[in-house]
C-alpha cells in the first residue's frame, strides 16, 4: 500500500558506495565488503557511468578469470535503469519486475544521489498490517515480538502518507495491539498451562475504540468467570496479567500511569464484581467513578469469552439509560475540556508551562468528541463502542440531529488526521510523538480549518449543555 505512493527517498540507501571507473575490481570488491553493499556506483565526477554488483563481479571477472587489477569500467553495468528523486518507490518496484534487476540508482538531474535496492522494498513491505499481524502470530518469544512491534511507527507513517483516514488508521494500528495482546496470551498460556476456568481479555480506552496511534500506553482488564476462587486460580491469572502487561510494555505499548491494567488485583474481577463496580459508580458519579468512567466504559473483548463481557455491557447500559444523576455528572466533565478559542473566536495556544504556544490535539481537539459520543451512547443506551459509530447511533436514536452528527464525524476525522500528520512529522525527525501543534505549522487555510473544527466541538457541547442545563 504504502509503496503506491511513498517517495523513493524515504526507503534508498542515501549514503550509496561510488567509485572512481579507474579503480581496479580487487579495490571495488574490498570496498565492497567494508561497506558491507551489494553494489556501487560507478561515477566520473558527478555524472553516472554505471553500476557494478556482487553478482557482475563473480560473473565478468571471477568466472572469466580476469584479474584482479581489472578496471571496474570493463566489467560495469553502463546506463542501467535508474528513477529520479521524488517518484514513488513503486517505479522502482516495476523497474526491477520488468527487467529481473535488483539495484536501482536513484538521481538528481544526472547526479547519483542514492540507490534502492530489492531488500529495500521487501523491507517496506513488511511494515503493511498484514504482513505484520501474520508475523506477530508466528513469533515464538518475546523478543521475534519486539523485534516486529519496532515496525508499528513506521507503519503509521506509511498509513499518513497514503492519506488513509484516521478512522482506518485507526483500526489498523488497533489491529496490531491486538494481535500482540493475543499472542502474548497464547505464550502466557503456552507457559503456564490451559486457564483454569473461562475469562475474557479486555481492552479499554482508546484501544477498546479502536482508535489507537502508534506507541499508545495500555489500559486492560480481565473479567473472570464466576466461579472463580482467588486461592485457587489467583496465581494463574495474576501470572498470566504479569506475563502479557510486561510482554506488552517491553513491546512499546507502556505501563498505565495510572496502573489501569491487568496486572493490578483491582482491575483482574470476577464478572459479578465488574458488575457491581458498574453499579457502584453510576449510583456515586463522584470525580473518581468519572475518571473509571472514561476508561472502563470503553470495553472490548480481545481474547476469551466475549460473552461475559457483552452480559456485562447490557446491565451497565441498562444502569446509565434514563440515569440523570450520572448523566448529569457525566456531562459536566465532558464540558470541563473546552476547545482551545479565544472570546473573540481566534485560536489560543497554552500561554505558558511545557507546552507553551502550542495546542494540545488530543485532550482540547480529539477527547471533548470522543466524550460527548461517549455520554450520547450511555444516555441512548447504545453498545458501540468506537467513537464515530457512537455518533452513527446517536443520529439514529434522535440524540443528535444529521447536520450535527456529521460536522462531529467530519471534525473528529480532520482533528485526528491533523495529529497524526504531526506525529508524522515528529517520527521522521527522530523525535517521540506527541499531541501538541504548534499552529504556525498550519497554513493559513489549515489554521482557518483547525479553528472551524473547534467552532463545531464548542457549538455541540452548548447544546449538550443546555439539555442538561449546564
Amino acid at each position: 500500500m504504502a509503496l503506491l505512493v511513498e517517495p523513493v527517498d524515504a526507503l534508498m540507501a542515501r549514503d550509496p558506495l561510488c567509485v572512481a571507473a579507474d579503480q581496479s575490481v580487487q579495490e571495488v570488491a574490498r570496498q565492497m565488503a567494508q561497506r558491507r553493499s551489494s553494489a556501487a556506483l560507478v561515477r566520473q565526477g558527478d555524472v553516472l557511468l554505471g553500476l557494478v554488483t556482487e553478482h557482475d563481479l563473480s560473473a565478468r571477472v571471477v568466472a572469466q578469470g580476469r584479474p584482479v587489477n581489472t578496471p571496474v569500467a570493463e566489467v560495469l553495468t553502463p546506463i542501467p535503469h535508474c528513477v529520479r528523486r521524488g517518484v514513488p518507490a513503486f517505479e522502482a518496484m516495476l523497474l526491477m519486475a520488468r527487467h529481473g534487476i535488483h539495484h536501482v540508482p536513484v538521481l538528481d538531474g544526472n547526479r547519483p544521489v542514492g540507490l534502492i535496492t530489492a531488500d529495500d522494498l521487501l523491507r517496506a513491505q513488511q511494515r503493511s498490517p498484514l504482513w505484520l499481524a501474520r508475523s506477530i502470530d508466528r513469533q515464538p518469544g518475546l523478543p521475534g515480538l519486539i523485534e516486529a512491534c519496532a515496525q508499528v511507527p513506521l507503519l503509521q507513517l506509511d498509513l499518513v502518507a497514503a492519506d488513509a483516514t484516521a478512522h482506518h488508521t485507526g483500526r489498523l494500528i488497533t489491529a496490531i495491539t491486538d494481535a500482540v495482546t493475543v499472542r502474548l496470551l497464547a505464550l502466557a498460556e503456552r507457559e503456564l498451562g490451559p486457564p483454569p476456568l473461562p475469562y475474557a481479555w479486555v481492552a479499554a480506552g482508546s484501544q477498546a475504540r479502536q482508535e489507537q496511534t502508534a506507541r499508545s500506553d495500555q489500559d486492560n482488564a480481565l473479567v473472570l468467570n464466576d466461579a472463580y476462587n482467588p486461592d485457587r486460580h489467583g496465581p494463574y491469572f495474576e501470572a498470566l496479567a504479569r506475563f502479557v502487561c510486561d510482554g506488552l510494555h517491553a513491546c512499546g505499548y507502556v505501563h498505565c500511569p495510572g496502573d489501569m491494567m491487568a496486572r493490578n488485583p483491582q482491575w483482574r474481577l470476577t464478572r459479578r464484581e465488574w458488575a457491581e463496580h458498574f453499579d457502584q459508580w453510576t449510583r456515586t458519579p463522584d470525580p473518581t467513578a468519572l475518571m473509571l468512567t472514561s476508561v472502563f466504559f470503553d470495553l472490548r473483548t480481545v481474547h476469551g469469552e466475549a460473552a461475559l463481557v457483552e452480559s456485562l455491557r447490557g446491565e451497565l447500559l441498562r444502569g446509565t439509560r434514563d440515569n440523570p444523576l450520572f448523566l448529569g455528572h457525566l456531562v459536566a466533565n465532558a464540558l470541563s475540556r473546552t476547545p482551545p478559542l479565544g472570546w473573540l473566536g481566534g485560536l489560543a495556544p497554552a500561554r505558558s508551562g511545557e507546552h507553551k504556544g502550542t495546542i494540545d490535539l488530543k485532550h482540547l481537539g480529539v477527547v471533548p468528541i470522543v466524550d460527548l459520543a461517549r455520554v450520547h451512547a450511555l444516555a441512548g443506551g447504545h453498545a458501540e463502542v468506537n467513537t464515530l459509530e457512537r455518533l452513527d447511533a446517536a443520529v439514529r436514536g434522535g440524540a443528535l440531529s444529521e447536520q450535527n452528527g456529521r460536522d462531529l464525524r467530519e471534525t473528529w476525522e480532520f482533528l485526528a488526521v491533523t495529529r497524526l500528520r504531526h506525529q508524522a512529522r515528529q517520527l521522521r525527525l527522530g523525535l517521540g510523538a506527541d499531541s501538541f501543534l504548534d499552529p504556525q505549522e498550519l497554513s493559513p487555510f489549515e489554521r482557518t480549518q483547525l479553528k472551524d473544527a473547534f467552532e463545531v466541538v464548542r457549538t455541540v457541547q452548548t447544546l449538550l449543555g443546555q439539555r442538561y442545563r449546564f
